[in-house]
């Protein structure tokens, strides 16, 4: 369809084990809060690299290509899961879990991203530095200000240690819905 947009997004896919001790660790929050938060489903669970916004459907192939073209053969290693985070850290709008980058071959992909994203007239880099983490779940709307102070009160248990490798990084088409929002992906690019 003609002018058709959709909300797309460049994000790093995690690996399994990556997943696995992020839905483990989130459990006993989401249990203590239910109606406050509400879980990321496990499959969306990614690190956001570049978020596009509503793009050109008929732009799909070229951001792709662009996407595996800046991706090339990077390797991504030395992650690892970090620190909890409330996001904004004002009116808590996510809870990350921040993503360590020992060797900055993260932020070095992010940047080449960026730069080509950019020169294509598809993104806008932030103004502020790029922050890797994941979103492990979202505030509902009508808890918001109540989430920000329960929540807020207590410290945030401490994300179980764990090293990985990037795994890949894919184009996704975000499809917004009540039950939370469903990725597509476009591109995908394996990493070594």
């Amino acid at each position: 369809m003609a002018g058709e947009r959709a909300r797309l997004f460049v994000a790093l896919d995690l690996p399994e084990p990556a997943r696995l001790a992020l839905i483990d660790w989130r459990a006993p929050l989401l249990a203590r809060e239910p109606e406050l938060l509400r879980a990321v489903a496990p499959v969306a669970l990614h690190v956001t690299l570049c978020f596009l916004g509503q793009q050109p459907v008929a732009d799909a192939d070229a951001l792709g290509a662009a996407v595996v073209r800046s991706v090339g053969a990077a390797e991504v290693g030395a992650l690892a899961l970090g620190e909890p985070l409330w996001l904004p850290r004002r009116a808590p709008r996510v809870l990350a879990v921040a993503v360590g980058d020992r060797d900055g071959e993260l932020a070095r992909l992010q940047a080449a991203l960026s730069s080509a994203l950019s020169e294509g007239g598809w993104y806008e880099p932030e103004g502020r530095p790029y922050l890797p983490h994941v979103t492990v779940a979202r505030v509902r709307a009508r808890g918001s200000e109540r989430a920000a102070r329960a929540l807020g009160r207590e410290p945030l248990p401490r994300v179980p240690p764990l090293a990985f490798d990037g795994a890949a990084v894919s184009l996704y088409r975000s499809w917004l819905g009540g039950a939370g929002a469903r990725y597509e992906p476009l591109a995908r690019v394996e990493l070594r």
